[in-house]
């Protein structure tokens, strides 16, 4: 599965509503042969696997025929996929640790088959809990690539367990409507927790679920599922796939978490990994079959330089089996809603993206740097996903901003519903490093907060995961650094510090959640302004959890200022629910004015003020607005329930249009505006 799918001309390939893909963007006509081709890769292996037995539908459970399948009459089936392997065994509690009783037949197309008969009482021999052991070419000890349930064993490696309860988890939910307007909160079970240790699924789903509904967000992003050996890779090194993460507890515990989500009306993400894997040989994917391919390419285009993990072989029928199953696992086992595919750059470029500028220019896009396979598999991930539930988001994290990656298949695209805007919090962190906010250009954050392609959808956001992680800081932690530890007491004497850290906080979510996307995603505990940083215990911090925690006391404690971060992060949220400004048309920005530091503009109705200067106020200055009416304020982030200055406070005063035309808009009004505030005015009669 090369570059050289079909033989018929890029040209005749029919791309059904190409069209409008060049109507929303006509500086992609001169790439329509490649566009073409594209499409024609996809669609010749789309149509070949519903060519083969099962189609399309019967390819995608593979589940259902690779590792132990448990039959009526007590048996067991056990399959594998391992064409460079000699000999395969099964060995476990079951057979006292045999190691040769249990051989594999060789199948065709590097396949091999295990029937193990029911016991004499006609149960089955491989009884729930108990430990199993894949054994290739009689010496190396490796898990099946198909194990739903794996943990440590004896403080060593992750071993395969049976997972097959008496009373396996009924869900009791329906999965929930796809939200409008995402507001995704970023979270990760482990870390959910004050104590230090490993959070679980019982406690995330009894004491963080609640808060996150409360909190506004309507949807989750559960990171680090995917089963890991190294806690500390955050879940970014998966060793297996197929299993969820026994360090936070079992599946039927996970099961619960998602309907619990579900019964709320949150909709669950799930944080998957397909562009690597962990090199780990004996509980990992890596040299399965004894060989250094088999799920991975071979030689140098099979390690990622940087990341010193496997990089998938994309043209594999097998590994497209694989990776398209272990997505329709988690919808329909897990029933998660919907996915954020990472480090997709890297399976877009042959170069991994290492080093690349993406300057913009569409070259870069349609040249012989872009992975067709794994470009073309992203293509078949995505349709296969939507077909399965048509209610279901997919999310590419993509810096290299490649056209059309959000736009369907059919029209040419990748399928995507939404790109991560990564340079907004890379934006936001080298700001507040590296400059004073006195001499922030404020062309220069619109530009960033406004640049994303046409009708394709952005997850804006101010931080994620990878701002808060060590070697970095919080955003609330580069603002106001060690007066989090003295002045954040509301009994404390007032710093100048922490006033600046919370007005600021509290305008870069509202300017990046208003103006820069489609969606808008948090990492938990950054909506209270979390401090410090986040570490993982390893051999380097003396196994700590004190920074791989979240620090609830903090926000629940009423004699400190987090309370405020909090509450305007919900009442920002409220308000978005309310006017759904992430599901109308791009902000339509007026005023951009350097000197006095303002931006203004109106997205869904409102009208947006942020003042930025540090200790210029204005009084009875003009702002366009399109709309003629009164106006008033409906959020200000002065509130004094914000730890504000209570200059401005909401539902006060009504502003009236003067009908004097401004900022190339139909009319304007005369504001006040206070120096480091936020202000939404709504129209009302």
């Amino acid at each position: 599965m090369g570059g050289n799918y079909s033989a018929m001309d890029p040209m005749e390939v029919p791309v059904p509503d190409i069209a409008i893909l060049f109507e929303r963007d006509g500086y992609l006509k001169p790439y329509e042969r490649e566009i073409r081709r594209r499409y024609g890769c996809y669609k010749d292996l789309w149509d070949r696997i519903e060519s083969w037995e099962g189609g399309v539908d019967g390819f995608t459970k593979g589940y259902k025929y690779f590792g132990p399948q448990y039959n009526s009459d007590g048996s067991v089936t056990w399959r594998e996929w391992a064409p460079g392997a000699h000999s395969l065994h099964l060995q476990g509690e079951f057979n006292g640790w045999n190691s040769k009783s249990h051989p594999f037949k060789k199948l065709e197309y590097g396949k091999w088959e295990l029937t193990i008969p029911a016991n004499a009482d006609g149960s089955c021999p491989l009884k729930h809990d108990s430990r199993v052991q894949l054994i290739v070419n009689d010496h190396l000890y490796r898990l099946s690539p198909w194990a739903s349930y794996v943990k440590p064993f004896e403080g060593f490696t992750y071993q395969q367990f049976i997972y097959k309860p008496d009373h396996p988890y009924q869900f009791k939910h329906q999965k929930v409507a796809k939200p409008k307007s995402p507001r995704i909160y970023e979270c990760h079970v482990g870390i959910a927790t004050p104590e230090g240790k490993v959070g679980t699924y019982n406690e995330f789903r009894e004491n963080v679920l609640p808060r996150i509904k409360n909190q506004g967000y309507n949807s989750i992003q559960l990171m680090a599922i995917m089963e890991h050996a190294y806690y500390a890779s955050f879940g970014y090194q998966v060793t297996s796939f197929f299993a969820a993460s026994s360090r936070y507890g079992t599946p039927c515990e996970l099961k619960q978490l998602i309907d619990r989500a579900h019964e709320l009306g949150l909709y669950v993400l799930l944080d998957v990994v397909h562009s690597h894997a962990s090199k780990n040989t004996l509980d990992g994917l890596n040299e399965f079959d004894g060989t250094n391919s088999c799920y991975f390419h071979d030689g140098a285009r099979g390690t990622h330089a940087l990341w010193d993990s496997r990089l998938f072989n994309y043209s594999e029928t097998e590994v497209l089996r694989f990776l398209l199953s272990n997505l329709r696992w988690y919808q329909e086992e897990y029933q998660f809603d919907g996915f954020r595919f990472d480090g997709v750059t890297s399976m877009l470029y042959h170069s991994r993206g290492i080093g690349e500028g993406f300057s913009g220019s569409y070259d870069e896009y349609y040249g012989l740097n872009v992975d067709t396979e794994a470009l073309v598999y992203l293509m078949l991930a995505n349709e296969m996903v939507h077909k399965i539930d048509s209610r279901a988001i997919t999310i590419a994290e993509d810096v290299s901003g490649m056209p059309a990656s959000c736009r369907p298949v059919n029209e040419g695209g990748t399928g995507f519903d939404y790109r991560l805007g990564m340079a907004i919090p890379d934006m936001w962190i080298k700001l507040l490093k590296e400059e004073k906010d006195e001499d922030w250009k404020m062309g220069h954050i619109v530009h960033t907060l406004t640049n994303r392609r046409w009708m394709e959808g952005t997850v804006a956001y101010a931080e994620s995961h990878d701002q808060a992680l060590v070697g970095d800081k919080t955003i609330a932690f580069w603002l106001m650094d060690a007066a989090m530890y003295t002045h954040m007491s509301t009994l404390s004497e007032p710093s100048a510090v922490v006033e600046r850290g919370l007005a600021l906080h509290c305008m870069i979510r509202l300017v990046t959640h208003a103006l820069a996307g489609e969606a808008y995603l948090n990492f938990i505990g950054n909506e209270f302004g979390h401090p410090e940083w986040l570490d993982f215990p390893r051999a380097g911090n003396n196994s700590s959890y004190h920074y791989a925690r979240r620090q609830w006391n903090l926000v629940d404690d009423q004699l400190l200022k987090y309370k405020f971060l909090n509450q305007f992060d919900k009442d920002m949220n409220d308000l978005e629910e309310k006017y759904g400004w992430l599901s109308s048309a791009p902000g339509y920005v007026s005023c951009k004015h350097e000197g006095d530091k303002l931006i203004a503009f109106e997205r869904a109705g409102l009208l947006f003020v942020f003042n930025f200067h540090p200790y210029q106020s204005f009084t009875e200055y003009r702002v366009g607005v399109n709309e003629p009416g009164n106006y008033k304020a409906v959020l200000c982030s002065d509130s004094k329930k914000y730890g504000g200055f209570g200059r401005i406070e909401p539902d006060g005063e009504f502003h009236s249009t003067q009908g004097v035309p401004w900022g190339n808009r139909n009319d304007s009004v005369q504001l006040y505006i206070p120096c480091r505030t936020a202000i939404v005015y709504a129209r009302v009669n």
